[in-house]
C-alpha cells in the first residue's frame, strides 16, 4: 500500500487533523470549565476502563489519547467508505461535512458513551451545542476536505 493511493492519504490525513483539532478544542472547552487535560483524557480512558482510568496517572491519559485518535481515524475510514458510495459528499464536501459531523456527535453521545463504561453526565443544552459546533468544524468538515482532497488526486 503505497501513500500515492487516495484511500490511505485521505483516511491517515483525515484522521490525524481530526484527531487534533477535536482534542485541541475539547482541552481549550473543557479548560475553561476547569478541567485538565490529564483527566480529560483519563476520562476518554474510563469508556474502556471505567471509574479506575482517573487513577491511572499517564498511562490511562496516554490509553485515553489513544482511544481518541483511534475514533478519529475510524471516522475518517467510515467517512472515505462512504465517499465511494455516494460521490455527491466529495463534490459537496462542506455541506457532507457539517452533516458528518452532527451525524458522529450523536453516534457518539446516544450510542458510544452509553455503551461505555465512560460517566454519564445529564443533557445539557449548552454543551450539546457546543459539542455538535466542535463535531462539524474539527470532525465533519476535516475528514471532508481531506477525502475530497486526496480523491481528487486519484491516478
Amino acid at each position: 500500500m503505497t501513500l500515492r493511493r487516495p484511500a490511505p492519504r485521505a483516511i491517515i490525513w483525515g484522521g490525524l487533523l481530526c484527531g487534533v483539532l477535536d482534542i485541541t478544542a475539547a482541552f481549550l472547552v473543557y479548560g475553561m470549565f476547569g478541567a485538565k487535560p490529564i483527566p480529560l483524557l483519563q476520562g476518554i480512558a474510563a469508556g474502556l476502563l471505567g471509574r479506575r482510568a482517573s487513577s491511572g496517572g499517564l498511562a490511562t491519559a496516554a490509553l485515553g489519547l489513544l482511544c481518541h485518535f483511534v475514533i478519529a481515524f475510524l471516522a475518517a475510514t467510515v467517512y472515505y467508505g462512504i465517499s465511494r458510495a455516494l460521490p455527491w459528499v466529495l463534490q459537496y464536501a462542506v455541506a457532507a461535512g457539517v452533516i458528518y459531523g452532527v451525524i458522529v456527535y450523536f453516534f457518539m453521545n446516544r450510542v458510544v458513551v452509553p455503551l461505555s463504561a465512560a460517566r454519564k453526565f445529564p443533557f445539557s443544552l449548552k454543551m450539546m451545542i457546543i459539542g455538535v459546533t466542535i463535531h462539524i468544524f474539527c470532525v465533519g468538515l476535516p475528514i471532508a476536505i481531506m477525502a475530497r482532497r486526496f480523491s481528487a488526486r486519484t491516478p
